[in-house]
């Protein structure tokens, strides 16, 4: 294994010019596999930040391995170093999902955010087109009552889907073992993250063929009655869903803390779906009774969705 992470920083160095510098983090008892962390990745769209990649025991040039990218990468792995000391065990749970020949291998790529600045980043910004004027300013209003100062150009969506395609991805692809198509690449996360997995696939539907929704934040910003934001996204949907016969869509959501709010929505999404012609066998949208909005619950599922876009 020291070979091949060795081998992995030396080829690293077709990318010196960007100055990337991969460390191994230090052994974890939480942590099955290696995680490889690129610091402060360069960027010319978005604000920079840590990505880091997960590598499965047993980790060989001797395989090529499927790829998801997923948001709010810190909180992926390791409960040791996470702000609420929960994580989503995704390691643990691909590792022993592999082990099992369950699944294809695959790595994971887990994009950190940067707190300040999150709800910009994952927030899909097209959807904005489907909201009125009034809609908007109403909303950049409200905010700034809340002393947080945003315009339409606040919104980078488009800018960190760019980078994860045309700055992160050749970056992976050219320094791990990867298989590089459509057809093994995918883009996962929650809440937000849910949100901009759903937009990165329909943006994006020649390069992931298939999107982690957990726990999919459909009211967009905070929670409230008559809120117009749930159909900017539905408005949306309608005219850039992708072919049900090259992509796969996982959603769910719980009942409990903020996920109360999404169930409201579930019958909407179904219909969107099945208009397009999507099934159960490319499309879920499932329903978790009692469960809540953290890592805690989502570890709880997330060999579902594994099982769903990565089965043998």
């Amino acid at each position: 294994m020291k070979k091949l992470i060795l081998l992995l920083l030396l080829s690293s160095l077709s990318f010196a010019q960007n100055k990337i510098k991969p460390r191994i983090l230090p052994k974890s008892d939480k942590v099955v596999g290696n995680v490889i962390r690129l610091d402060s990745f360069p960027t010319k769209l978005i604000k920079p930040r840590a990505v880091d990649v997960w590598i499965p025991v047993g980790y060989s040039p001797k395989k090529k391995y499927s790829v998801i990218y997923m948001h709010d990468g810190q909180n992926l792995f390791d409960s040791n170093t996470t702000w609420n000391k929960q994580e989503w065990m995704a390691d643990n749970i691909a590792y022993k999902l592999m082990d099992e020949q369950k699944v294809k291998d695959f790595i994971i790529v887990g994009i950190h955010n940067i707190p300040e600045i999150r709800f910009l980043d994952l927030y899909p910004k097209k959807t904005l087109n489907y909201l009125s004027k009034k809609v908007k300013d109403s909303i950049f209003e409200d905010s700034k009552k809340k002393g947080v100062n945003i315009t339409e150009e606040s919104f980078k969506g488009d800018n960190y889907l760019k980078f994860i395609v045309e700055e992160l991805k050749p970056y992976i692809d050219a320094n791990f073992f990867t298989l590089k198509d459509a057809e093994n690449t995918f883009i996962g996360g929650s809440s937000m993250g849910g949100l901009m997995s759903m937009y990165g696939i329909c943006e994006y539907p020649d390069v992931f063929s298939g999107a982690i929704c957990i726990s999919t934040h459909w009211p967009g910003m905070y929670p409230q009655e008559n809120n117009p934001i749930p159909n900017s996204f539905f408005e949306y949907l309608k005219t850039n869903i992708p072919s049900p016969e090259t992509h796969k869509f996982y959603f769910d959501f719980g009942t409990e803390t903020l996920d109360q709010y999404y169930p409201q929505y579930e019958e909407i999404v179904n219909k969107l779906f099945y208009d397009k012609g999507y099934s159960t066998e490319n499309y879920k949208n499932l329903r978790f009774e009692g469960e809540n909005h953290s890592e805690l619950s989502w570890q709880k599922r997330f060999d579902i969705p594994l099982l769903f876009l990565l089965e043998k």
